[in-house]
C-alpha cells in the first residue's frame, strides 16, 4: 500500500524514490541484467535497445506536452511537421510520408484524412502524373507545425544544455546513422 510522503508524492514500501541520476543507474544495472540473461553478441546490444527506447519515449511524452490543447495526436503532429518539413520544393505522396513516419499505408491514410478535415494539410495533383496527389501544408498547417516544433526544440536545447556543439553533433550523427541502418534492416 502506497503511503504520502508530502508534496503529493507517493512511496512504495520496499522501492525508494529515484532522482534523474538514479535512474540512470537502475537503468544500467537492469540492461546489465538483459545482457546477462540473453548472453553472446546479441546482449551487446542490450544498451542500444533499452536507451533508444528510453530516449524514444522521453520524446514522446514531450511531444505529447507540447501537442496539449492543440487537438492534435502525436501521429497527427509527426505526419503534419512531415508534410510541412521533409521536402521543401517537393511535396510528399501518401506513401512518401508513409515512409517518413514508419506508419502503414492504412494508418497514414487515416492521419492524412484527419490532418486534412482540419484544414492543415491539402491534396494536390501531382504535376508530372495525374494519376497521383501530393500532400502540402496549408498555411494554418504550417504555423501549427512551427509552433510545437518551437516549444519541442526549446525543451530538448535546455535538457542538451550539458552537452557542448560537438557532442551534440557526434550525438546527431550517431542517431543519424542507427535510423539509417535501422530503415535498411
Amino acid at each position: 500500500m502506497a503511503r504520502e510522503t508530502g508534496e503529493g508524492a507517493q512511496q512504495h514500501p520496499g522501492r525508494a524514490t529515484t532522482g534523474r541520476r538514479d535512474r540512470v543507474e537502475q537503468v544500467d544495472r537492469a540492461v546489465g541484467r538483459l545482457a546477462g540473461a540473453v548472453g553472446g553478441p546479441v546482449g551487446s546490444t542490450a544498451g542500444l535497445l533499452v536507451w533508444s527506447y528510453v530516449a524514444g519515449r522521453q520524446l514522446d511524452t514531450w511531444l505529447a506536452e507540447a501537442l496539449d490543447g492543440t487537438g492534435l495526436a502525436t501521429s497527427d503532429y509527426v505526419a503534419l511537421a512531415g508534410v510541412a518539413y521533409a521536402a521543401e520544393d517537393d511535396l510528399l505522396s501518401a506513401g512518401d510520408l508513409a515512409d517518413w513516419v514508419v506508419q502503414t499505408s492504412g494508418g497514414t491514410a487515416k492521419t492524412i484524412q484527419r490532418l486534412v478535415e482540419r484544414g492543415l494539410v491539402r491534396r494536390v495533383a501531382d504535376p508530372d502524373d495525374g494519376r497521383r496527389t501530393l500532400l502540402e501544408a496549408t498555411g494554418p498547417g504550417r504555423r501549427s507545425a512551427d509552433r510545437v516544433a518551437t516549444a519541442l526544440f526549446s525543451r530538448l536545447d535546455a535538457d542538451l544544455a550539458g552537452l557542448d556543439v560537438a557532442e551534440r553533433k557526434a550525438l546527431r550523427e550517431a542517431l543519424r546513422r542507427l535510423a539509417g541502418v535501422l530503415a535498411r534492416g
